[in-house]
């Protein structure tokens, strides 16, 4: 019989944070500015994303209230391409990994 090897395999394990990460999606962040009007933010919503009058609404108010509004959750690919279109509508729009 051989000798058996009494040094340890050493596994390389993945950072927990990392791991977590990669699965966390991006949101699109819409804030408030002093120049688009509560009609016009709604309105973008709704033909941009598709949402409903209500939702799109409801969304418009957490703006204009809260100063900020989720108003889109995806790839970082679909988020960029939506805070894109959103400075083409004129709105101050950020993204960023969903905490």
């Amino acid at each position: 019989m051989g000798a058996v090897s009494t040094s340890p395999v050493e596994l390389e394990e993945p950072e927990v944070d990392e791991v977590t990460s990669l699965a966390k999606p991006w949101v699109t962040i819409v804030w408030n500015d002093p120049i688009n009007l509560m009609s016009y933010v709604t309105y973008v919503f709704q033909t941009y994303f598709g949402y409903s009058k209500s939702k799109a609404s409801k969304l418009m108010m957490e703006v204009h209230q809260d100063g900020r509004s989720v108003v889109s959750t995806g790839s970082r690919e679909e988020m960029e391409r939506d805070v894109q279109a959103m400075h083409e509508y004129g709105l101050w729009a950020t993204m960023q990994k969903d905490d």
